[in-house]
């Protein structure tokens, strides 16, 4: 059995071989085995609690009540945040939470909507 080699957009080693293709079932990303891939776009792969990719503007819900320093309330399991901003680091999506304002989260603490 041959190795197949790990997807060139998010790195999955999931990878399978359909129809002289390789695909990716984590992204979906298909191309032909020594097929050049221009890294000119390197995007963040963020993924949410239940493994579903996030991107840019996208709204989401907290499922867990998380206690935020500084606050006299916790934000509770349900709030939804909408307009998402993905950026690098630990706590990796950037939103603003109505009451509550500006703040990061981590990404498993949230699902897509």
């Amino acid at each position: 059995m041959t190795s197949l080699p790990p997807c060139p957009k998010c790195s999955s080693e999931y990878v399978y071989e359909d129809a002289g293709h390789l695909v990716c079932p984590e992204c979906a990303h298909e191309w032909t085995p020594g097929e050049e891939v221009a890294h000119d776009e390197e995007k963040l792969v963020v993924k949410d609690a239940n493994g579903t990719l996030l991107a840019d503007g996208d709204s989401v819900t907290i499922v867990k009540t998380l206690k935020v320093k500084g606050a006299s309330t916790p934000l509770k399991i349900g709030t939804k945040v909408k307009n998402i901003r993905l950026v690098e680091g630990d706590h990796n999506i950037d939103c603003r939470i109505d009451g509550f304002g500006a703040m990061q989260l981590k990404s498993e603490f949230v699902k897509k909507l």
